[in-house]
């Protein structure tokens, strides 16, 4: 006799990724392992250290999605913000100073995070920090600039949110340049002084 019970539905839990992302936030995926989220369609990604990005998010209170993958962090934006970045970085004098920020966008892809209750996988799997809402939810709250996605003033703003990144990656750069100096200097050598 046939069972009755209709077959389970494909959940984080079964590995279904791929499935979970397309039927739930509507985003285009490639591969199976790892199932990778196609960009420049429904979002670009900014990226950057994640003891930057963790500084960033205690600055900036609103932000689009954010996930975690081994030191990096990725903060989803509107589609096309990738394409803006090399200007805004030097709109907002940014230019032309060492940073390890950079952006994803149209042919490019990141690993999908886990989805939303789904069991971590092994160290460095990328996780969401803050998840995606529904479909309805995703565009708007994504950081925009004006007129590239941005729903009327709901989506927290691109360049508050670059100017941070910009700032707190330059700071991490400064504090490993520190670093590095104080555990490398030369021992037993006096200073000279005139």
């Amino acid at each position: 006799m046939p069972s009755l019970v209709p077959p389970p539905r494909s959940s984080p839990e079964s590995g279904d990724h791929a499935q979970w992302y397309a039927r739930e936030l509507g985003w285009a995926t490639t591969g199976t392992s790892p199932v990778r989220l196609l960009t420049g369609l429904g979002f670009d990604v900014l990226e950057l250290p994640a003891s930057a990005g963790h500084a960033v998010l205690r600055r900036v209170g609103r932000t689009g999605p954010v996930a975690l993958a081994g030191r990096w962090m990725r903060l989803l934006v509107a589609a096309g913000s990738a394409d803006e970045l090399p200007g805004l970085l030097d709109w907002l004098e940014w230019g032309g100073i060492a940073l390890d920020l950079s952006a994803v966008g149209t042919g490019g892809h990141i690993t999908a995070p886990v989805p939303p209750g789904g069991a971590a996988g092994s160290p460095g799997t990328a996780v969401w920090l803050r998840p995606p809402g529904s479909r309805q939810e995703v565009e708007r709250s994504l950081p925009a600039l004006g007129g590239l996605g941005s729903s009327g003033g709901d989506a927290p703003d691109l360049v508050r949110l670059v100017d941070a990144a910009a700032t707190e990656c330059h700071r991490a750069r400064l504090a490993h340049a520190r670093t590095h100096l104080w555990t490398h200097r030369p021992t037993g050598q006096p200073f000279a002084f005139s």
